[in-house]
């Protein structure tokens, strides 16, 4: 099989169902931002993660890919496909209780930055931020599941406390934000 159609050539692209759209509809941006998101945790990972990060982010990348196809795909379409449901925020919940546990309450807000791993996870944050509110903006024109916008946003807490997780976890101190007086 090749990888070029030559289908998209035009500026056009198919969701699940066969619907023809433009590539710069909102849907394609939303499930686009989501699979840049999907490439940053590649990145993180591939900066050396705790064992327990990696088994968390490995999670992610494969639940990103059913959010995806979820928001590639109208919600009135008779398609059969996995969508992201209440189980996978769930996860994400479990997570984030399960890191914060190990974390020093926070006081103030804290700089993005730190280990390769981690500052690459606080970028990866502000992507999800940036994904969830395309993804809210398309739910004003299309349907779009209310889980997963859910989804995206417990995923922009969950990266939040993953990154704050790594930086302690390879030893690296976290920077307060001092506000100019």
């Amino acid at each position: 099989m090749k990888i070029y159609t030559k289908k998209g050539d035009s500026g056009n692209t198919s969701l699940f169902g066969g619907q023809r759209v433009s590539k710069s509809s909102k849907r394609i941006d939303a499930y686009g931002t989501v699979d840049e998101l999907n490439s940053i945790l590649g990145m993180a990972a591939a900066y050396g993660l705790s064992e327990k990060g990696a088994e968390l982010i490995e999670t992610v990348q494969q639940q990103l890919f059913v959010l995806g196809a979820d928001l590639a795909t109208p919600q009135s379409k008779e398609v059969r496909i996995e969508r992201i449901g209440q189980s996978e925020v769930e996860f994400l919940e479990k997570a984030i209780d399960e890191m914060e546990e190990t974390l020093e309450p926070l006081k103030n807000f804290i700089l993005p930055g730190g280990a390769e791993a981690g500052s690459t996870l606080h970028f990866a944050r502000t992507v999800c931020r940036r994904a969830e509110r395309i993804t809210v903006e398309c739910r004003h024109e299309e349907e779009i599941s209310e889980v997963a916008i859910m989804y995206i946003n417990r995923l922009s807490d969950f990266l939040f406390v993953l990154a704050r997780f790594e930086n302690k976890e390879a030893g690296t101190e976290e920077k307060t934000w001092i506000p100019a007086r």
